[in-house]
This record gives structure tokens, C-alpha cells and sequence, in this order.
């Protein structure tokens, strides 16, 4: 194994820090729908290696698993890092060998072209190649698309990198962006072409960011690409009917401001109440007018987020341009997998399960392929 970091699964445990969602509790069905377009095509690979499969890989590695909420599974020890060093291990006692700072620059010939730490070129012949080289997010762990150009060159058919998981631009205002970047805005509610689901959001510097965000990235992305930005509609106080909202924002307020109005009869937070006041010149005090903005309230996305900070990249390795097992139709015995393909999928262990399925697929198709050589 080949790796141009001077250590492996650098992204791994990335995907870690905040608690390694493994995969997801959803039917698989359901699971398959996350995928889109590539839903097809995964459910292949799922039918080597599903959800199910992967918690057992889990477990033969020692680690136990939970289902959290929203039906995220964990491991119990909740970190990536022991994890993959009882991966590793195990990849030792099977006789894997290891080779890092080797950065793979293609092919000389049929062999593999790689440039080392100390500067030397070399080359490796190989009976067959699984490449596994990421995206074109988080590039300084390694994921770099570098290998776009190199495939490129070989004619093979690639789909543009586009940022996926990622934050939107949202223009704030001063005030807003200096009292509220870096808080949670939960429970709410967002909705957008048709689709409604509740969550929490980030309030970010530059926007917006978070699992609720992402759960819409990729149509938020397709209509920012079209229209030059996308407005998403946000209940700030899901848990109450507009009825219901009006009549406790009738109530009398005396010397209360507005503000502590909202905080006080409305039950927003502070962020919310603040929210409210972004884009509106002067904020109607009347309480269905009132009611109306924290039920319905537009916030328009200007641009994504860099995809460099992006959790995930779609793009990549054309559908088109690979055989059913992964293998690359112009180049024979080279299979490819996890996110160098064009798919995508919202966080909460869709991605994970995505790369361990169709690594799967493809080291079904190199088994094939090396029985027929």
C-alpha cells in the first residue's frame, strides 16, 4: 500500500474527531435513496458489503457499536484513532506492506510511477491497482485530486470536482457576524424545493454550515450553479403553530423591548431573535406579522463554501469510464473507489459506508480479474 502521507487514514480519522459515524441504521432501501444518481451503482457494492457488513468488521476488530440519535452508529469508544490502529495491525499480521511518503505521479509504461521523500523516482510493477486517493476536499490530509490531470491524460472520462458537505455564503451584516459566528441554531426547521426536515444549523463567519445544511447541499449547490444563489426558508420555533405563536406574542409587553419580547413571549434565543432582524430595515411589531417571519424566515445563500474546506467532494471518475467491478475501461486491471468516483451523500455515515462498499466492489473485480490472468 502506497501512500504519499508519512502515515495512513489521515482523513479516517478526520471523520473521527468529532465522534466516528461509522454508517447509518436506515433500511438499506432507504439507505441506497442518500446516493442519488449513483443509487444503481451502489447497490452493488452494498450487495457485498451493506451497513450491516461493516458493523460486523467493526466488531471482528475488537470495537463494539451503538445506534445514536437519528439512527447514526458509533463505535463505543467513539474515536477513530484505536480503530485504525487495530486496522493497521491487522493489515500486518496479513502481510500487507507499507509504503509511505510515495506520491503516485503515474504510469511509465505499465508500471507505477511514484516520487519518494528523498527525491528518487521509482516504479512498481503491479498485477492489478486500487486506486483510492480521495476527493479534492481537505487536501493537506491528503485527498489533493492531484490524479485528475494524470487520468485526464489518459483520456478517461472525469466529472468536474464540486464541493459537497460544505458551508454556504450568507452576506451578515457586521453586528450579526461579530455576536453570533460559531453558535448553534437548533431546533429548526428548513425548507427548500419542496422538502422540509428539522435540524441545527451553524452560524459560521462567512454563512451557514451543519448537518441540516448538508442534508440539502447538493441541491442548494445546483441551484446556486443556475441562478447565482438559493433561498432557503427557516421555522424558527418548529415546535409551535403560527396559531399558537401569535396569541403568545399578543401578550402585553410593557417596558419590554422587542428583543426581550421575541426571548420572553416568542421563547427564541437570542440568536434566533437576531436572525430576525437580519435583511428586515425595520423589524413589524405586530404579532402576525411577527409570527409569520420566525415561522417563514428567508435566508438567501450567495455561494458554497471553498471546497478545500468541504467535508466531501463530488465529481471525479465518470460512471462511464468504469466497468461494473470498479475496473477502468481504458485501463485494464486499475479499479478505483471511495470518493475518486463522481457520487455523493450527506453526512451521518452515508460517506463512510459508500467508501467501504465500493472498495469492496472493487477488490471483488481485482479477485476476478487476477483469477483470469
Amino acid at each position: 500500500m502506497f501512500d504519499h502521507k508519512p502515515t495512513a487514514g489521515r482523513k479516517f480519522l478526520l471523520a473521527g474527531r468529532g465522534g466516528l459515524n461509522l454508517t447509518h441504521s436506515d433500511p438499506v432501501p432507504e439507505f441506497l435513496k442518500k446516493y442519488g444518481t449513483a443509487e444503481a451503482a451502489m447497490a452493488r457494492a452494498f450487495a457485498l458489503f451493506s451497513p450491516a457488513d461493516l458493523i460486523a468488521w467493526c466488531h471482528d476488530l475488537g470495537f463494539e457499536t451503538f445506534v445514536g440519535t437519528s439512527g447514526h452508529v458509533y463505535p463505543k469508544t467513539m474515536k477513530a484513532t484505536p480503530l485504525l490502529r487495530a486496522w493497521l495491525q491487522k493489515l500486518n499480521r496479513l502481510g500487507v506492506s507499507f509504503a509511505s511518503r510515495h506520491n503516485w505521479v503515474g504510469w511509465t509504461g505499465d508500471a507505477l510511477a511514484f516520487e519518494t521523500a528523498g527525491g528518487e523516482p521509482i516504479t512498481f510493477q503491479a498485477d492489478a491497482t486500487l486506486l483510492a486517493l480521495g476527493g479534492a476536499s481537505w487536501p493537506h490530509l491528503g485527498s489533493d485530486g492531484h490524479w485528475a490531470d494524470i487520468l485526464r491524460a489518459q483520456n478517461i472520462a472525469l466529472a468536474p470536482f464540486r464541493p459537497a458537505n460544505c458551508g454556504f455564503v450568507v452576506a451578515w451584516t457586521d453586528t450579526f457576524r461579530e455576536r453570533h459566528a460559531g453558535e448553534p441554531l437548533k431546533p429548526v426547521t428548513l425548507s427548500f424545493a419542496g422538502r422540509t426536515q428539522r435540524g441545527e444549523i451553524m452560524i459560521t463567519q462567512d454563512g451557514v454550515e451543519g448537518s441540516l445544511i448538508y442534508a440539502f447541499g447538493a441541491a442548494l449547490r445546483d441551484e446556486i450553479e443556475v441562478r447565482g444563489k438559493a433561498q432557503i426558508t427557516l421555522d424558527l420555533r418548529p415546535d409551535l403553530s403560527k396559531d399558537e405563536l401569535i396569541k403568545r406574542l399578543s401578550a402585553p409587553r410593557g417596558s419590554r423591548s422587542l428583543a426581550n419580547h421575541l426571548r420572553k413571549a416568542g421563547g427564541l434565543s437570542p440568536l434566533a431573535a437576531s436572525l430576525l432582524r437580519e435583511g428586515a430595515r425595520d423589524l413589524a411589531p405586530e404579532p402576525s406579522l411577527l409570527a409569520e417571519r420566525i415561522k417563514n424566515m428567508p435566508v438567501t445563500l450567495l455561494a458554497t463554501g471553498p471546497i478545500a474546506r468541504a467535508i466531501s467532494s463530488a465529481g471525479g471518475v465518470a460512471w462511464k469510464a468504469l466497468t461494473d467491478d470498479l475496473m477502468l475501461r481504458d485501463r485494464p486491471g486499475v479499479f478505483v473507489a471511495g470518493e475518486m468516483i463522481d457520487w455523493e451523500a450527506p453526512t451521518g455515515g452515508y460517506l463512510l459506508q459508500g467508501c467501504f462498499s465500493t472498495a469492496t466492489l472493487a477488490a471483488q473485480g481485482i479477485r476476478k480479474w487476477l483469477a483470469r490472468a
